[in-house]
């Protein structure tokens, strides 16, 4: 029987839910894993589905981190507070950037002179304030005076600088770090508190995070490329043959070379690098202006 048997183009076409084909679900991932490598003179004699399971959700984590590469992307307008909370699935940033008026994107860089920690309330003579039982605390004195700082404030013997990026009037850009040498914005990424905050010259513009997850959030989201399925079945049988005392050594080490190999062909496939792409890139950088 086809994969497609059964549903008819109409039904696809007046539905919602388009491009699925390239997809296989993890319980499919699962299901013929089972049947491929599960059973009397097979690889793998006898195995709990639970284990298999547990096995195919971390080999579809560490998969999403590095070779699936879906990144997804979240748009929000800055407000005043200058702050963004970070996404329920989000696991790591891939890039920050605000858009012009044509929808240009341009990249936000990471303040990296400057922190958000919690700031420990005191009385006059520095001794701790606590509510009885911990000690209180309130917003970081820090981050306030960087949000708020503008270039007089801000300034130093040799140079100046707002919101993290030098104001080079001076002529002394020798050694200068290019992630200054921007006027863009800055960003900084609270983890502990989930939520990114924003240099001052960000409020009101619209900004896009690009982020990873790990692709277990939901459901729906517990699929795998067609071009990644062999690689699933090696890490899984990899995982389970690695994690018992008397598989012999000799398995184990193979399936690691052959879960190696099939995540290797993965990234080359979905890479997605095509010919005609390629060839531009080439021509543009034998022009001898650059734009």
């Amino acid at each position: 029987m086809g994969l497609l048997d059964g549903t008819t183009q109409h039904a696809y076409y007046g539905g919602s839910s388009f491009g699925g084909y390239q997809f296989t679900s993890l319980e499919t991932i699962i299901n013929q894993f089972i049947i491929a490598y599960v059973g009397e003179e097979k690889i793998i004699t006898k195995v709990k589905r639970m284990d298999v399971a547990f096995h195919a959700q971390r080999a579809l984590q560490e998969l999403s981190f590095d070779t699936f590469k879906s990144t997804k992307a979240q748009e929000i307008e800055v407000p005043s507070s200058l702050q963004m909370v970070l996404p329920q699935d989000y696991v790591n940033y891939v890039k920050l950037t605000w858009k012009d008026a044509a929808g240009i994107e341009h990249v936000l860089y990471p303040a990296i002179k400057t922190s958000n920690p919690t700031a420990i309330t005191q009385n006059s003579a520095g001794v701790y304030q606590t509510d009885g039982t911990n000690l209180t605390t309130t917003d970081s004195d820090t981050w306030a005076s960087y949000q708020s700082a503008s270039p007089s404030e801000n300034e130093n013997h040799d140079y100046s600088y707002d919101n993290d990026l030098f104001d080079l009037n001076l002529g002394q850009r020798y050694g200068l770090d290019p992630a200054h040498a921007q006027v863009n914005g800055s960003f900084y990424i609270d983890d502990l508190k989930g939520k990114i905050h924003f240099s001052s010259n960000i409020s009101g513009k619209t900004v896009t995070l690009k982020y990873v997850s790990d692709s277990l959030g939901t459901d729906a989201e517990m699929q795998v490329h067609k071009f990644a399925e062999e690689a699933m079945y090696k890490c899984i049988a990899h995982a389970v043959l690695a994690t018992r005392k008397d598989v012999p050594e000799y398995l184990v080490s193979r399936f690691k070379k052959e879960k190696r190999a099939a995540i290797r062909t993965a990234k080359l496939r979905l890479s997605n690098i095509k010919i005609e792409e390629l060839t531009q890139i080439l021509r543009g950088k034998s022009k001898h202006i650059k734009h």
